[in-house]
């Protein structure tokens, strides 16, 4: 028995998207931007995954374009909005300090550019305050940025909420939805999101490929040039076989999607009871207002690399947060800015999955992390200096 709890990091594909990309591989070869028959039969093939993207967020087949994944989606998205803010004299940006490296790494890159950058903090629970995000708007204000729901701690943001500020304000709103699409309903339309990115491989299509959903009300800048794929917008052939892969998946993730994220939910909050009953340990991101499988822990006196490995040797694939710094020394920011201190930032772990799981799976994932703990801390001189007294406990 092996346990994959890292669907964060990447899902598995679905036999659905694995098929469909096989069928394209083998039978629509052509190039959409032909225009002989079997360049046009590519490009149907195109336009079908164009509307049924759509489809699935509540957009119009027209905002949706096709990228490489959520953080070209992030980058082009944040410099339209930057560029097309610019031009009418609106140069801040409000964002929050948990946002995913491809919006911060951005973002700091338009600082450089001389845009006001304005970071929100979140409250001790992971989620921020929708009242503190109005605050910051002045007449500056050119873009809204904040995500779906965090990637490492789960928080599901008051999206709705916030889409409603920034059209009362005219303020163009942008979600990284990353982690969100496929595990939490989404429609752009309802939720007054402006701009919305995702990728493909975290609802078990292929990976390389994702979405950007931006409406007419700002016009795209191009971050890569070339060819005028993507209605001239993002240059390149189009990955039709991933494409229609990544949509085949996203048909299949929103089908049933409440149901499945009530059962994923249940194994959630089981998991959460259990390893709640370790001493000196800590759920990060409030209880309920996060991702159905997001589960995230802190445990005083041990290193999350050490619990990660021993895991594994258990055969519990998990992770201490973001894949996407996992080889960094430096404990996540987004534990940080909920105030966990360094020390106990670095002894984190996350367990995220689908209702695939069963209670017998999650029983054990209790289990041995109970196991893995105490013997970790067995070993630890900073356990032993907390026990003594000599340290302070601090969770």
């Amino acid at each position: 028995m092996y346990i994959y709890a890292d669907w964060a990091a990447t899902a598995p594909m679905s036999q659905t998207a694995i098929h469909a990309m096989e069928d394209i591989m083998e039978n629509v070869y052509g190039n959409p931007s032909s225009l002989h028959r079997i360049g046009q039969k590519a490009a149907e093939y195109l336009l079908q995954a164009r509307m049924d993207a759509a489809e699935a967020i509540g957009a119009d087949f027209k905002d949706i374009y096709f990228t490489s994944g959520g953080s070209e989606a992030d980058n082009q998205a944040l410099v339209s909005a930057a560029q097309f803010g610019k031009i009418r004299g609106k140069t801040q940006i409000i964002s929050t300090t948990i946002e995913h490296h491809a919006i911060l790494h951005t973002l700091n890159k338009l600082k450089k550019e001389g845009f006001e950058i304005t970071l929100v903090d979140v409250e001790p629970n992971g989620i921020v305050d929708a009242k503190k995000i109005e605050d910051a708007i002045s007449e500056k204000t050119a873009l809204v940025t904040v995500m779906f729901a965090n990637n490492e701690i789960g928080t599901i943001q008051p999206i709705r909420e916030i889409g409603e500020i920034c059209k009362k304000h005219q303020v163009v709103f942008h979600t990284d939805a990353v982690q969100a699409v496929g595990h939490v309903p989404i429609n752009v339309k309802e939720m007054n999101i402006d701009m919305l990115s995702l990728s493909g491989h975290k609802f078990r299509g292929p990976k390389g490929v994702g979405i950007l959903y931006a409406n007419k009300k700002v016009p795209l800048t191009n971050i890569i040039e070339g060819g005028a794929q993507e209605r001239g917008k993002r240059a390149g052939t189009e990955n039709l076989a991933a494409i229609v892969g990544m949509v085949a998946a996203l048909k299949e993730t929103v089908t049933n999607l409440e149901e499945r994220a009530q059962k994923t939910a249940a194994l959630r909050d089981r998991l959460i009871q259990g390893l709640s009953t370790i001493e000196h340990s800590a759920l990060n991101g409030d209880a309920k207002k996060r991702l159905p499988g997001n589960v995230n822990f802190c445990f005083e006196g041990i290193e999350g690399e050490s619990l990660l490995l021993l895991l594994d040797h258990k055969n519990i694939a998990a992770s201490s947060g973001s894949a996407c710094t996992s080889g960094s020394l430096d404990p996540s920011h987004v534990l940080l800015a909920i105030g966990r201190p360094h020390e106990v930032a670095h002894g984190s772990l996350r367990l995220t999955f689908t209702e695939d799981l069963t209670e017998e799976d999650i029983d054990y994932m209790i289990k041995t992390t109970k196991e893995v703990v105490e013997y970790l801390r067995g070993m630890s001189p900073v356990w032993d200096e907390l026990q003594k007294g000599e340290l302070k406990h601090v969770i």
